[in-house]
């Protein structure tokens, strides 16, 4: 009796001893959540459903053939030949509620060091680095480890070819190519997938909250016995009901759109720009609600481009309303759930990108903070479709500014032979609108292209925008000729093609050529009073030769003379031009 009760204890220790071993494994056993968001878990997890073609982080993970290090890790200096591999992850958000949102990972390799067309890692030969002595041509041969080791040849190759849970590679034409694995992961979920030196991966965002989320990715590349971490990244994504848009704004002669100070008198362009990468909206009607802010009403269209002038000076506060009716299956559906704000958390301030003819604003002002629901309405034919907005708001300041600049008349500058060095041109030019304080003249080729000279200078005017403005060219050619008048607000630009002449050894030549002509007059005077004194002491008869001699010899002078005597002709073309507008 005693031996069968020391006999059962032994067995209940024994078993007690197998359940405590199998708990122990069961506990240390890694999941992809303890790799890939290092055991954080987040509170929103559960108000997000299944996302489709996606796993739950869970699952465990197979850390003998797919070993995780820890941020630090002295590990990471040595995963890759000749330094550090860094993934750069991006994204196409913000996504309206509904749409796909992309995300792309493009891995960036050491220096002197590429992918060729098989997906190897080869040094660049063409790269200079005098550290570096290329002794082999590869940084990672894996074709050569592959047709070592095929999918077919290998015995491994079963336990080889698998993600971190098991599931096998799939086997298509292509896996040869992807030598990296890459691990998304976001909301609580995972999605897995082989590449090469990139990879994408998009998501549908009708059952994800609204708000803010942090996508992440983790990256392995192929070793002979394990995989081995070469980089990670993140990167934060916005999920929202409001249409994401932008809105571009330009005005000609404005010095600076940045700064939101337009010119009155002058059309502004509005230009919407919606964003929607996944074209979700493609099949929607969209409309275009204005208000100017001047008391000018309100302006509908469908047309994503419109003008407004604005004929007042003061600050007016721009409003839009961006609305979408989309056509949707007639499926009762449950309102998406917003993100809940955890404490601390601020929202991200609009913000604005400049360029020199118009402004954008940042698509992510006013979409962390969700604001409605989707709104399903039936139409009598039976369908049925859902409502979008969007909206817009800016103050802008309205100031007078130049509206147009003309160059009125051309005068070539008379300088005598002793002065003249340049042909010194004088550009009369009226302006419209306020006075100019600057004045900028760009002299370039007869094309208007290519940039020769650039004089700015400061000019003051009290009354009228009339002046005059001397500019010399140093060679006789065709040129063209901008002038632009400026002040604080705005900027106009008049053009003109001018045509010069010689300088300082065209005058010499024509002073020569005037001083040899009064010589030949003189001694063409003189001859005739010679002709005619002589003339009367000659008898009256004159043979037929003789008269036609003299005829001949009259129409030889009278000639002469019209060479000499010609029409009162221009020296310079410029002059017998009449003034012109440009």
């Amino acid at each position: 009796m005693l031996t069968n009760t020391m006999k059962g204890l032994c067995f209940l220790v024994f078993l007690g001893f197998l359940l405590l071993n199998e708990g122990v494994l069961y506990t240390t056993a890694k999941q992809f959540r303890d790799v890939l968001s290092h055991g954080k878990t987040s509170s929103h997890v559960r108000y997000h459903k299944k996302l489709h073609g996606w796993s739950p982080d869970q699952n465990n993970w197979n850390e003998k053939l797919y070993p995780s290090w820890e941020e630090g890790d002295p590990r990471w200096n040595d995963c890759w030949r000749g330094g550090r591999v860094v993934a750069r992850l991006t994204t196409d958000s913000p996504a309206l509620v509904g749409s796909n949102v992309s995300f792309a990972v493009i891995l960036e390799f050491p220096r002197c060091q590429k992918e060729d067309n098989d997906s190897n890692i080869i040094y660049d030969r063409n790269c200079k680095n005098d550290s570096t002595d290329f002794l082999d041509h590869y940084v990672y041969n894996w074709t050569k480890w592959i047709d070592d080791c095929g999918w077919e040849n290998c015995t491994s190759n079963n336990t080889h070819h698998v993600f971190p849970d098991g599931r096998p590679f799939p086997h298509h034409p292509g896996w040869r190519r992807r030598n990296f694995v890459y691990l998304f992961h976001t909301l609580g979920q995972y999605y897995q997938k082989t590449a090469g030196s990139s990879a994408t991966v998009s998501i549908n965002t009708t059952n994800i909250a609204l708000g803010k989320h942090l996508m992440e990715v983790l990256v392995y590349r192929r070793g002979h016995r394990t995989y081995v971490p070469v980089a990670t990244a993140s990167a934060p994504y916005v999920v929202t009901d409001q249409i994401p848009l932008f809105v571009n704004l330009s005005q000609k002669n404005d010095r600076d759109i940045s700064d939101f100070i337009f010119i009155k008198d002058s059309p502004i362009i509005f230009a919407v720009k919606i964003h929607d990468p996944s074209h979700y909206l493609n099949n929607s009607a969209i409309t275009y609600t204005w208000n100017y802010g001047d008391g000018s009403g309100l302006f509908v269209s469908n047309n994503p481009i419109i003008t407004h002038t604005y004929t007042l000076e003061g600050n007016f506060t721009l409003n839009l309303t961006v609305e979408a009716i989309k056509p949707v299956p007639c499926k009762p559906t449950t309102p998406t759930l917003p993100y809940p704000a955890s404490s601390g958390t601020k929202t991200p301030t609009p913000a604005t990108t400049t360029n020199d003819s118009a402004i954008t604003t940042n698509p992510f002002a006013n979409l962390a903070s969700p604001t409605s629901a989707s709104v399903m309405e039936y139409t009598p034919d039976g369908g049925c479709h859902i409502y979008r907005y969007g909206h817009y708001k800016a103050v802008i300041s309205i100031l007078e500014g130049i509206l147009e600049v003309n160059i009125i008349q051309m005068t070539s500058v008379l300088m005598s032979v002793a002065q003249a060095t340049n042909t010194l041109v004088d550009f009369v030019v009226t302006c419209q609108g306020s006075l100019p304080t600057s004045a900028c003249t760009t002299v370039s080729d007869p094309t208007c292209q290519v940039s020769q000279n650039v004089v700015c200078e400061s000019v003051e005017i009290t009354d009228e925008c009339l002046l005059t403005i001397r500019r010399a060219f140093n060679e006789p050619g065709t040129y063209c000729v901008n002038i632009t008048l400026g002040d604080d607000t705005s900027q106009a630009l008049a053009s003109t093609l001018i045509s010069v002449n010689g300088g300082s050894s065209s005058r010499t030549a024509q002073g020569v050529l005037i001083s040899f002509g009064f010589l030949v007059v003189f001694v063409v005077i003189v001859t005739f009073l010679l002709y005619k004194r002589y003339k009367k002491y000659k008898p009256i008869e004159r043979s037929a030769g003789q008269a036609v001699n003299h005829e001949v010899l009259r129409v030889y002078f009278s000639n002469f003379k019209a060479i000499l005597f010609g029409g009162s002709n221009e020296r310079d073309p410029l002059l017998k031009s009449k003034p012109r507008i440009v």
